[in-house]
């Protein structure tokens, strides 16, 4: 099995072309937590497949480090995109790649046949709580969440995956380990979910720190930073066209008719399993 050690702003996976099916569905969770387990394996935030796909140019499946499958990652695209470019499995500039999340399309930014940045159209958010999923009725916005006794104002939406986006006056005074887990395991979740803490810098940047279901606390998410954007949007905290500032880098996100992100991808190395 050749795999390449991938990054998008500091959001790290292992990238491999399973198109022949080598690693087979009922192995691939356990798969994922043995190769991601860091200091002990390769270590990484998830595991990325390239799969054939009869309705885009490829498909992708992400599998999170404890073994759970992810419907979407934004960083984790990014990186897909610059795979398949530069191992010619499919040489173009622009894709439409299948996710459980939907069809996405990147469009990739080339320099001397290495790709450098990825432009990812993330499509139309969804507030509907059965569809992200939630429980309740109706949209999620800017509601009261008590945890411990703390109240946390919260919107929550779906750009491909779930996420609950919690805007406070400092991010980095807040535990994240510890109101992380407990709003990702919160029971109106039933699969769970993303918690992005944001701060406004200004209207056209923010700091976002972001637990991730399957994972805990990463440098950086791409999905959460569209939404993180979407909901301060929707209250009129901040402009359409953003810099959000994670822990990894920076994104580019515009919000109009569709949710417009752009960032880097990085390859570290590649390697082999025996």
């Amino acid at each position: 099995m050749k795999f390449w050690k991938m990054h998008g702003l500091g959001n790290d996976y292992i990238v491999t072309d399973n198109r022949n099916s080598v690693i087979k569905d009922e192995d691939t969770s356990k798969l994922a937590q043995q190769l991601c387990k860091r200091r002990f394996s390769i270590g990484a935030d998830g595991l990325i497949l390239v799969s054939d796909s009869t309705r885009a140019d490829v498909k992708m499946r992400i599998f999170n480090l404890d073994g759970s499958e992810a419907e979407m990652c934004g960083n984790g695209i990014r990186c897909f995109s610059k795979y398949c470019y530069e191992n010619n499995i499919v040489r173009k500039k622009e894709l439409t790649i299948e996710t459980l999340g939907g069809l996405k399309k990147t469009r990739l930014f080339v320099r001397d046949n290495v790709v450098t940045h990825v432009r990812v159209d993330m499509g139309i958010p969804i507030f509907e709580r059965s569809k992200i999923p939630m429980k309740g009725i109706g949209k999620c916005v800017n509601e009261d969440l008590i945890i411990d006794g703390k109240i946390f104002q919260i919107t929550c939406l779906s750009v491909g995956n779930p996420h609950c986006v919690v805007f406070v006056d400092s991010v980095d005074d807040i535990p994240v380990n510890i109101f992380g887990p407990k709003i990702e395991n919160h029971p109106l979740f039933p699969n769970r979910i993303n918690v992005m803490f944001t701060e406004i810098l200004r209207k056209d940047k923010i700091k976002m720190r972001s637990w991730e279901r399957g994972c805990g606390e990463t440098l950086a998410c791409g999905t959460g930073a569209c939404a993180a954007v979407v909901a301060g949007n929707l209250l009129g905290k901040i402009e359409q066209k953003v810099i959000v500032c994670l822990r990894g880098g920076d994104l580019e996100i515009e919000n109009m008719d569709h949710i417009i992100m752009k960032g880097p991808a990085e390859k570290v190395f590649e390697g082999r399993l025996f």
